[in-house]
């Protein structure tokens, strides 16, 4: 009996996922185990075994659908077996805004000596031709009256049409006596597609998109970039946002950091100043707990978590994601280094397990990879707090001596909720970060 392979519920609240890869096609031989698809999640790519051995009868989705939890995938059984999913399904013509009913209706018209302006001047939107309707639309293509061929309009209008390329023939003017105005051209120009594109076997030819200014493109929100959205808007509705800015001198830092990452290299680890602050924000959040915490809304308790699971955001093509390093504060200033570089990786390659992007407490951002000095972050709901580093520089200053001198500096930002701590709070915590980084040997001993 063929088997129906639906979208699995896999837990962490998705509820769909896009389709990336097909790996089998109609009609190939599979086992039991063997990787049929892979879906993009908004927490990552997910395998898609096979349930059975047998043969592929029906696919149900092409690479970039979204496909929703318990949506059928594909269907598995013997050559010549049909689904009772795949049963259910009837051939369906879709055109949009009439019917075929009404398309017919049009053509014994057409001959009218003059036509009325009905809801079915619309251009028709279709997807998939055949039979009456198929017929039908050609004949719509053949009959002048349909799109007559001298448009009324002004030069200027001629003028707009030309540069964003319509042709006024296949326009219904709104105007008086059926004048297309300006306004006409640019609504015709925001249609995807049109009738009088129907070339040969129902193929439809795809043309720019305009609104009432100019040309533009559509981008689908899906994906990795569709759940960060919903995350952002969840943080920022829920958690009023305030941000602490201030800088902190890494001279010294940045001095011991060039010594060691010779040595570091020798040992497969490319050495970042990430894991110094990463050290550096746990001495402080051990000092400063409410920043390591989170708000539970219904018991209206303030959780302090004792463990420290630190974000470090990785910026990827498909958007930021925050692979989460667990029990920071156990691991050597190597080891996190060493973890970094593969969570990257992983990150920007899609292979991150579900799990890597769990159970954070606290999120660091390094937007000064790319450029910047400050920021304000979004934070990671439900944690209290989000760090943001900015470009380190070197800035000039007066030492204790009153002598002038080029030290290297890092701007950071500090994001948080305001429900949980306030700015005093938030400054101590900032002043003692700025301590631990300013004058590091404990963290280096540590890190040894």
């Amino acid at each position: 009996m063929p088997v129906d392979f639906k979208f699995p519920d896999v837990g962490e609240g998705i509820t769909e996922g896009e389709l990336v890869e097909l790996k089998v096609k109609e009609g190939q031989m599979v086992k039991e185990h063997d990787v049929l698809l892979k879906i993009e999640t908004d927490k990552a790519v997910v395998d898609m075994p096979s349930p059975a051995s047998g043969t592929i009868l029906k696919i149900y989705h092409k690479v970039g659908d979204t496909v929703k939890v318990g949506e059928s995938l594909v269907t598995i059984g013997k050559p010549g077996e049909v689904s009772q999913q795949s049963a259910k399904e009837q051939p369906v013509t879709q055109i949009s805004e009439r019917t075929s009913t009404s398309v017919m209706g049009e053509l014994e018209d057409a001959d009218a000596p003059e036509r009325k302006s009905t809801q079915a001047d619309k251009p028709i939107i279709a997807t998939e031709l055949s039979g009456p309707a198929k017929h039908a639309a050609a004949k719509m293509q053949e009959n002048k009256e349909i799109y007559p061929q001298h448009a009324l309009a002004t030069p200027s209008v001629r003028r707009l049409a030309k540069e964003i390329n319509i042709n006024l023939e296949n326009i219904h003017g709104t105007g008086l006596n059926g004048r297309i105005t300006e306004e006409d051209v640019r609504k015709y120009g925001s249609t995807e597609y049109s009738a009088h594109h129907l070339e040969g076997e129902g193929e439809i030819k795809i043309v720019k998109k305009y609104d009432m200014w100019g040309y533009i493109e559509h981008s689908p929100l899906k994906g990795v970039r569709k759940a960060i959205a919903k995350h952002m808007v969840q943080s920022a509705y829920t958690a009023p946002h305030v941000t602490h800015m201030d800088e902190c001198d890494v001279t010294v830092l940045w001095n011991h950091r060039e010594q060691e990452k010779a040595k570091a290299e020798k040992k497969g680890v490319h050495l970042t100043f990430m894991p110094f602050v990463i050290k550096a924000c746990i001495a402080a959040l051990k000092e400063y707990p409410h920043a390591n915490s989170s708000l539970d809304d219904e018991h209206e308790e303030i959780i302090l978590k004792k463990y420290y699971n630190i974000g470090a955001a990785v910026d990827t093509e498909d958007g930021l994601m925050v692979p989460v390093i667990k029990g920071a504060d156990q691991k050597s200033i190597l080891d996190i280094s060493k973890e970094l570089e593969d969570l990257a990786k992983k990150a920007r390659e899609r292979s991150l397990d579900l799990m890597d992007m769990k159970g954070g407490t606290f999120t660091i951002t390094n937007i000064g990879s790319i450029g910047g000095l400050h920021a304000t972050p979004i934070i990671n709901y439900p944690e209290a707090a989000i760090l943001a580093l900015g470009r380190i520089y070197d800035k000039v200053t007066v030492n204790q001596q009153e002598k002038i001198v080029v030290r290297k500096y890092l701007p950071f930002s500090l994001a948080f909720d305001h429900r949980i701590f306030d700015g005093a709070y938030a400054a101590r915590f900032a002043n003692k970060l700025k301590q631990y980084l300013e004058d590091p040997d404990e963290l280096l001993i540590e890190g040894k």
